[in-house]
């Protein structure tokens, strides 16, 4: 079978999926090694058996509904190719808009401690990283896996103002000041129905469910984070489209300033930021 008829057999296959033809040509460039143009330029290049084996395998598991982005162990974020794997959440387009903000807010070149609160692939930490070479980066996430994988991201992206370490959310980690604390943070309700649909039926549970209607680990964040940041420090969170006011509410009872909500790509609130002044408020 050549390139031309597997693409046509296996978009017949994943009729299912939204993105059955786009599906059909990562899972046949991860295989080959070739680029998106030469499997168009050059369809009637042959497969070999193994080949066609290893994508027999790769098109069953795609048509079970396993993600993409862990079938080819990757997945692009900030325009930065991200590692992936099961133990981690896949880095969402929607998530770039916390980075974006925290650009915003962080003061142009200057040296700056950053704190990134459940880490997963590293893909925030590592977005931060690239476009501000002068930060201190710590990522954090319960993970050991995860952390590793963080590393390795780090390592392949050749990123060395980033340091990844294990810990609770704050249990393990030493009182200092940052600048700056962000965090995608587990918030969907254990009763969600979405839980049962797409791409997270596949992703770890812990990465995704929150207690307290979804709202347990931002509280817990929110309220911890002023021991931690510097005064004048920003505290920025990625939550869910319909939890907007609750974050705020949750900033302001904890006596933030400045707290506003920001959208994602696709008009739902997503960002919610808030800013610590040590002189005016109490701990």
């Amino acid at each position: 079978m050549n390139y031309q008829h597997w693409l046509a057999y296996a978009a017949n296959k994943l009729c299912h999926s939204d993105s059955a033809k786009r599906d059909a040509e990562i899972l046949l460039q991860y295989i080959t090694g070739k680029t998106r143009t030469f499997l168009i330029a050059f369809g009637e290049t042959e497969l070999t058996v193994k080949q066609q084996q290893q994508l027999e395998h790769l098109l069953a598991r795609r048509a079970k509904g396993e993600p993409i982005a862990y079938l080819v162990e990757e997945k692009e974020f900030w325009s930065l190719p991200m590692k992936v794997s099961p133990v981690t959440l896949i880095p969402r387009a929607d998530t770039e808009c916390l980075v974006e903000r925290a650009l915003q807010l962080l003061p142009e070149k200057q040296a700056v401690k950053i704190l990134d609160l459940g880490t997963g692939t590293g893909a925030v930490a590592l977005a931060l990283a690239s476009e501000c070479p002068q930060a201190e980066i710590v990522g954090i996430d319960i993970s050991d896996a995860a952390i590793t994988l963080a590393q390795l991201n780090a390592n392949n992206l050749v990123i060395n103002n980033v340091q990844f370490c294990k810990s609770n959310w704050f249990s393990s980690l030493p009182i200092q000041q940052f600048d700056m604390i962000v965090s995608n943070p587990p918030y969907i309700d254990e009763c969600d129905p979405h839980l049962q649909q797409g791409d997270v039926r596949f992703e770890p549970k812990t990465a995704l469910i929150s207690a307290s209607h979804g709202l347990a680990d931002i509280e817990l964040i929110i309220e911890q984070s002023r021991n931690y940041l510097a005064n004048k420090g920003w505290l920025l969170l990625e939550h869910g489209w319909l939890q907007g006011r609750q974050v705020r509410q949750l900033f302001s009872c904890h006596h933030y300033q400045q707290v506003v909500t920001f959208q994602d790509y696709g008009g739902n609130d997503r960002i919610t930021v808030g800013q610590w002044k040590c002189d005016e408020n109490h701990s």
